[in-house]
């Protein structure tokens, strides 16, 4: 028997319950993991509460991530003894996830934990992680660089845009960060490389079609009314790399940025991100995070806390990263 969050619905509502499963009960996969770490993420906090419908079957162990080592492998690709990660794939909406203290996964969904990384500090950086390095590759690629301008980073004192921040800061760009909590959070936005910080407030309006040409770059964690001004405020040639929608999954724009000023939209997917992207991607980002970031950024919380910070996830009352230790 060992430890788990277990999620259940009764009368449409979720019911999450710290209980015992046991090993046999795990849903089927080619690896058995010992679970050392798994971590918050706002997909998460949507899972534990039931705030909208990502779990599609109950009963469910939570958790979209985790890292831990492999105790016994029937794919020739993993042995008892390795370190792997796993983030992305459904897990923990159709298969049992991260948040109990032993999983069994398909292969194709591990990756090796790197040479310089350890179960804490993947989890550190997390699924959240891998999709702000996704989307700081997908403005390199397209050819924005620090002397093109400003970056705007939207939602920035949650777990993709904390890194974000970090990661662009560390490569040269000029940072400008937008927060809902400026007052509460500014100080530590700075401290991971913002040039300055936006009130949110300036961007959740309607916006004209066109604004000033402000952002080289945007990285967006929000959607909506957010993301509809930033679009309107870009630069000419400039990339817009989309990966959340805290603020919503509407897109209050016209075409005008796109074919006046040759903007680029870029959606990130981390979910189902092909391994070999996956793989480099975790890689670079542990080559350009700092170990302040580690230390600025991320908190560790039981399995046991895991529904208290969930609720607050939903209510936009988390910064940075959360570390759940199993």
């Amino acid at each position: 028997m060992v430890k788990a969050l277990l999620l259940n619905q009764e009368d449409k509502k979720t019911i999450a319950q710290l209980t015992e499963i046991s090993i046999d009960d795990l849903p089927q996969g080619e690896v058995l993991v010992d679970v050392a770490c798994s971590s918050i993420n706002y997909k998460d906090g949507l899972a534990v509460t039931g705030k909208a419908p990502v779990v599609t079957q109950f009963p469910m162990v939570p958790g979209i991530d985790c890292a831990g080592t492999v105790i016994e492998s029937t794919d020739e690709r993993y042995q008892a003894g390795d370190k792997v990660i796993l983030t992305g794939w459904g897990v923990g909406e159709g298969h049992w996830g991260g948040m109990a203290e032993k999983a069994r996964f398909k292969a194709d969904w591990l990756v090796p934990m790197p040479a310089n990384c350890d179960e804490t500090k993947a989890m550190q950086i997390g699924t959240a992680g891998l999709t702000a390095m996704l989307c700081v590759q997908a403005l390199v690629d397209g050819g924005v660089k620090p002397e093109s301008g400003p970056v705007l980073v939207t939602g920035a004192s949650g777990g993709v845009g904390s890194v974000a921040v970090t990661l662009l800061a560390k490569l040269g760009y000029e940072v400008v960060a937008s927060s809902g909590r400026v007052e509460e959070n500014s100080e530590l936005l700075k401290a991971l490389g913002a040039s300055s910080v936006l009130d949110r407030s300036e961007l959740d309006r309607d916006a004209r079609p066109l604004e000033r040409q402000l952002w080289a770059g945007l990285v967006d964690t929000v959607g909506n009314k957010v993301l509809g001004t930033a679009l309107s405020q870009m630069k000419y040639d400039s990339v817009a790399a989309i990966c959340g929608l805290a603020g919503g999954f509407a897109l209050p724009t016209t075409v005008m940025p796109f074919i006046l000023r040759g903007v680029r939209l870029q959606g990130i997917d981390s979910v189902y991100c092909p391994f070999a992207k996956r793989q480099a991607a975790w890689e670079r980002i542990l080559e350009i995070l700092p170990e302040s970031f580690f230390a600025h950024a991320c908190n560790a919380i039981s399995l046991e806390q895991v529904e208290e910070y969930a609720n607050k996830i939903i209510r936009g009352q988390v910064t940075g990263r959360v570390l759940v230790k199993l």
